[in-house]
């Protein structure tokens, strides 16, 4: 009589589910196809790590949105010096580095010319053996008074102004007012100092 309850129970099903279910019983575990709750949790944890970590990239990304890279530049107008600091028929590049001038003392006069290529824009080289400004990235040439002689750029280097400041006697230039060859500024008075 014990044994008919075990075979209503069993009677339905085929032979393998029979023996899967005999063997689970008997072994004292779940089938493999049921989900625990320990699972469950385990899952729901993997994916709350997720979704707070994909969150959490898009918080910082508007974040860094609101912040934008910024250039700090150095200031367009700055001091040099005196005009006897500046030898005659020399070409000055303390200047480059820092604020992007050469200061050319040359035929009584002080002007600051603007180290950017006119071609497209690479810093040139001053070459002190061959008295001659040289562009690294497309061969233009220029000579000291930054006239150009040979490689694709279109025209002279550009002077930015320059003055004496009254109240302590330094040389100021300004990189903000440029003056060009081409249209005849270089004859301005603010583009250039006499010099004795």
């Amino acid at each position: 009589m014990s044994d008919e309850p075990e075979q209503e129970s069993t009677a339905g099903e085929t032979p393998p589910a029979r023996a899967e279910a005999a063997a689970t019983q008997a072994s004292g575990t779940k089938p493999s196809d049921d989900v625990t709750r320990r699972g469950f949790f385990s899952w729901a944890a993997v994916a709350w790590v997720g979704f707070t970590a994909a969150v959490g990239g898009c918080v910082s990304a508007w974040g860094r949105f609101m912040f934008p890279n910024v250039l700090y530049e150095p200031p367009t107008t700055f001091k040099v010096g005196k005009p006897a600091d500046f030898a005659p028929g020399v070409v000055d590049t303390r200047f480059v580095e820092d604020n992007g001038v050469w200061i050319v003392n040359e035929e009584g006069r002080l002007y600051a010319l603007i180290a950017i290529c006119t071609h497209l824009g690479c810093p040139p080289n001053w070459l002190e053996a061959q008295n001659k400004f040289k562009c690294p990235c497309h061969g233009s040439g220029y000579y000291k008074n930054g006239i150009n002689f040979e490689g694709p750029t279109p025209r002279p280097l550009e002077r930015a102004a320059i003055a004496i400041d009254p109240s302590d006697g330094q040389v100021v230039v300004d990189k903000a007012r440029k003056f060009l060859w081409e249209q005849g500024q270089w004859e301005d008075p603010a583009a250039y100092i006499e010099v004795a």
